[in-house]
């Protein structure tokens, strides 16, 4: 998709840093004073603010109506809306008779020229900022990670089968089916979107294998009472998000302990946000026992870059470590599957 999120909080701040820094800066140049360089830009973003913020309003509403729509048409729609809305308010304004100070001698024709070349500028800026924060170079660290992950794991979960098949045929079966579900997940593209209820499945089949190997160590308490079955089937989240947040709280908190470890995770709804938290013990560590390697910020730092990618600066992930807790907590816009 080549038209920008523009209902994200990001876009909309980088959109009004420019279209009202270049004004501004203008006007300081022009201006024999401060003074009157910003008594002329105050009287010129009575133009700027409504065209700008009516415009990224109006690209907000037609972008999923362009979702199939070729490169070209975006790139021109971008360029075409915020054009007819500030030739609109021109008009408006004048027909009005409201003053706009520096801008009274504006014609229709001008404004939107001027508001389509900054329409196409944002837009490139946009483009350009995607590829740039193309998931390609985290995607080939994060196959590196799981090229070394996924044997061991498939190894690992492959021998806690091959001891249920006689004594449990039934739960090995299951076993293999949940295996075979995972993986297929993980050869998907990085990129690819899910709904929140597909990948709580998706973490329960993962934990019921493991679950096999680490037996009455690995407790699970989720923790969904505050979000509801419609909300569950309806937000967007990445795909492959919660998952490796699972992971790591396995290996690096059930694992090295000896006894029984509960690892808990808190979804919650507050108005237009989704939160996940999740929450392990820090083992404590027995003379003689290794410490375990710091190789979980790699997952951690790829789920924070895929976030950046989607959701701009509205979703967050950070990291606390607090009395004998390791906790993640994952904040994201809530967006409804169509």
């Amino acid at each position: 998709m080549l038209i920008p999120d523009c209902c994200n909080i990001g876009v909309i701040f980088r959109v009004l840093l420019l279209v009202n820094g270049v004004p501004l800066a203008a006007a300081l140049l022009q201006a024999a004073s401060a003074q009157t360089a910003l008594q002329t830009f105050v009287e010129a973003s009575i133009l700027i603010e409504s065209a700008s913020l009516s415009s990224l309003l109006a690209l907000c509403g037609v972008r999923r109506l362009l979702l199939n729509a070729s490169p070209v048409v975006q790139r021109w729609f971008c360029a075409l809306v915020p054009a007819l809305v500030t030739g609109a308010l021109i008009h408006l304004l004048n027909a009005g008779e409201q003053t706009l100070g520096t801008l009274t001698g504006v014609a229709p024709i001008e404004g939107m020229l001027v508001a389509a070349s900054f329409g196409a500028v944002m837009q490139h800026y946009f483009e350009l900022r995607s590829r740039a924060f193309s998931p390609a170079l985290s995607e080939a660290r994060l196959q590196a990670l799981q090229a070394r992950i996924r044997p061991h794991f498939l190894f690992n979960s492959l021998n806690a089968v091959l001891s249920l098949i006689r004594t449990e045929p039934r739960r090995a079966e299951n076993a293999l089916e949940d295996l075979s579900d995972l993986f297929r997940v993980l050869m998907r593209d990085a990129r690819d979107i899910t709904t929140l209820a597909d990948e709580i499945r998706l973490c329960k089949q993962y934990l019921s294998i493991e679950k096999i190997r680490l037996g009455e160590r690995l407790q699970v308490e989720w923790d969904t009472q505050q979000v509801t079955e419609d909300t569950l089937n309806k937000a967007e989240i990445p795909s492959l998000l919660l998952q490796p947040l699972l992971e790591n709280a396995v290996h690096y908190g059930v694992e090295p302990a000896r006894e029984p470890v509960q690892v808990k995770i808190h979804i919650t709804r507050s108005l237009d946000r989704i939160e996940i938290a999740v929450v392990n013990p820090v083992p404590i560590l027995m003379t003689g026992d290794r410490a375990p390697t710091p190789g979980n910020h790699m997952a951690l730092d790829n789920i924070r870059q895929r976030l950046v990618l989607l959701h701009d600066v509205e979703a967050q992930l950070t990291i606390t470590e607090t009395h004998g807790f390791f906790e993640v907590r994952l904040r994201l816009p809530y967006v409804k599957a169509t």
